[in-house]
């Protein structure tokens, strides 16, 4: 049982590490997903002939295929990481889950 327990400088350690890798993740996946998205949706949302219909098939597609390489990450790095340190990927997975609709508005900004 003592084998289970990690040192503080381990533990901040891995929460720096993985921190840096969730905002490395965010930022490669935003741009990427905006990339291939770009070409959907209107530029100029205040025309009078602007419909909802376009924006909504960007924001969807946005939103599936970030939700596609979240859950590929997380299998991955289930499969990767040593098991001390696996119980931080849900809360890093849980907090992509938010962070995915907050990057809705430099999206369409």
């Amino acid at each position: 049982m003592a084998t289970d327990v990690q040192p503080e400088s381990a533990g901040s350690k891995a929460f720096l590490i993985g921190l840096a890798g969730f905002v490395a993740f965010e930022a490669v996946s935003y741009f990427l997903i905006s990339w291939v998205v770009s070409g959907l949706g209107e530029s100029n949302q205040l025309q009078p002939e602007n419909t909802i219909v376009r924006n909504w098939v960007k924001t969807t597609a946005f939103l599936l295929l970030h939700l596609a390489l979240m859950v590929a990450a997380l299998l991955m790095l289930s499969n990767m990481l040593p098991r001390q340190h696996r119980g931080q990927i849900m809360r890093w997975f849980l907090l992509s889950l938010v962070t995915m609709f907050f990057l809705l508005w430099p999206l369409f900004g």
